[in-house]
């Protein structure tokens, strides 16, 4: 069918006395972004219609027809034979108008008892749920478990660990990146509390004071998996907050893959050389062939940004709507499907190449060798003979400054250097001094010795096992 033509059938036409300007049907029509839905709204129409024949609205021929109907529409979008009309204005229209030429007058009586209102705000709670348990969830937990093998090949790499930017403490890379796996499995408890909220029924609500049909919504929740029924008719067709929360844990989760990101190409710089990227996450310069660029973590840096933006659309879009539903709810869509799309991409490409990233040891290990990254290590050593910390800190302070006038770090300094700094320095230093000895004297719950990580490592596993969506 023409535009043309779908557009002298428009269903909600009737009330008006002139056609849609060409420009208007244009622009308010939605269909072109919000097919992507066509899943979650034919599963709600199969939904609202068995409720409509428990209760006696729809006979059981007439059920038998609209889900005959909704599955050959559903082939038709999947086979790509469905013809999507404009003039039809969103996926919800579309698939009624398809309905109603395949099945005849049945296919009207579906909407009975319901509005676009609480039919659109259903699927978009179903296309979120759908969305964070069939791809954002399983792929933020491949790139955890990668994060978690990581950590096991390089629990006692030792490298610097930064405050500042600047030489602090030597740590290993393997406690490196479970602190990375700390921040992602809390984005995923987010994602998952949000599901929560998310997973609440509409329908039913209509277009904003609920109906006069004797409906069940406790029943159509059942069928569509929802843990509970929105309360009040009002609220469930006008707010969005739920597509905001979802979208903020978004940005989160985008904020620390960012901050991944930025050590990522750190690392890979030859000024640090602590890493190597796989040749396949990285391009080449048109001009210097002797760049290797860390493409994939820098782009994903400048998605985070975009994911911002999304946010703040949203949050600027629902500020000062009047209950029940505005037009304005049209540009929820855009914003929060290009957020789904940025994170589950961003996370494919980190669950695939953090795997394959390989660690220098020995430039770590060079690199925590400078900036005298065990003073801390000196001081505690002091406070167990005796001296106050603040002693202490003072003394290793003294011995810092000669250490950067004569070009030696603690370790390389001989006993006699020390002691005159402090006598009660004896031989037994050198065991705190040596970087091994600093990390493995971090031998505690959440430390950095590389039994801990280890063990920490096992936890997260244990741990990931218990992520579920339900």
């Amino acid at each position: 069918m023409s535009d043309t033509a779908a557009s002298k059938e428009k269903l909600s036409s009737a009330r008006l006395t002139e056609a849609t300007d060409a420009f208007v049907e244009q622009f308010t029509a939605s269909i072109d972004f919000d097919k992507r839905m066509y899943r979650q709204d034919i599963q709600g129409s199969l939904a609202h219609a068995k409720m409509l024949n428990k209760v006696g609205i729809l006979t059981d021929e007439e059920l038998a027809d609209i889900e005959r109907g909704l599955a050959q529409i559903q082939r038709e979008i999947e086979a790509g034979e469905f013809q999507f009309s404009v003039a039809q204005e969103d996926i919800h229209m579309n698939i009624e108008a398809r309905l109603t030429q395949l099945i005849g007058i049945t296919g009207k009586k579906l909407h009975t008892g319901r509005s676009r209102n609480d039919q659109v705000a259903t699927d978009i709670r179903l296309y979120l749920r759908d969305e964070i348990d069939e791809r954002v969830l399983p792929q933020l937990k491949r790139l955890m478990e990668g994060l978690i093998e990581q950590a096991e090949r390089y629990h006692d790499a030792i490298m610097p660990g930064f405050t500042h930017l600047q030489t602090a403490q030597p740590v290993t890379f393997g406690h490196h990146l479970l602190a990375w796996f700390e921040m992602l499995y809390r984005d995923a408890e987010r994602l998952l509390d949000a599901r929560r909220r998310i997973n609440t029924s509409p329908l039913g609500s209509a277009a904003l004071a609920g109906t006069t049909y004797p409906i069940d919504r406790h029943y159509t929740a059942e069928l569509l998996g929802f843990e509970r029924v929105g309360e009040n008719s009002l609220d469930g067709v006008s707010d969005r907050d739920f597509a905001i929360e979802f979208t903020h844990a978004a940005a989160l989760l985008m904020m620390h893959l960012s901050r991944m990101s930025e050590e990522l190409v750190l690392w890979a710089s030859a000024q640090f050389q602590f890493i190597d990227l796989p040749d396949r996450f990285c391009t080449g310069s048109s001009i210097m062939p002797q760049k290797k660029n860390p493409d994939v973590p820098e782009l994903v840096r400048g998605k985070s940004g975009r994911v911002y933006g999304h946010l703040m659309s949203l949050l600027t879009l629902m500020k000062s709507q009047p209950l029940a539903y505005n037009k304005d709810n049209q540009e929820d869509k855009e914003p929060l499907f290009d957020t789904v799309d940025t994170v589950v991409n961003s996370l494919i490409a980190f669950a695939d190449m953090v795997p394959a990233i390989r660690f220098n040891r020995e430039a770590g290990y060079e690199a925590a060798r400078r900036g005298f990254s065990t003073a801390t290590d000196l001081a505690d050593y002091l406070v167990k003979k005796g001296l106050p910390f603040r002693d202490a800190h003072e003394v290793v302070g003294q011995a810092v400054a000669y250490g950067i006038r004569h070009g030696k770090d603690l370790s390389e300094m001989s006993l006699q250097e020390l002691q005159q700094f402090e006598p009660r320095i004896k031989a037994d230093v050198f065991d705190v001094l040596t970087l091994e000895g600093s990390v493995a004297a971090r031998d505690h719950f959440g430390g950095t010795a590389p039994r801990q990580v280890l063990a920490a490592a096992g936890r997260a596993r244990e741990r990931l096992q218990t992520l579920k969506t339900a």
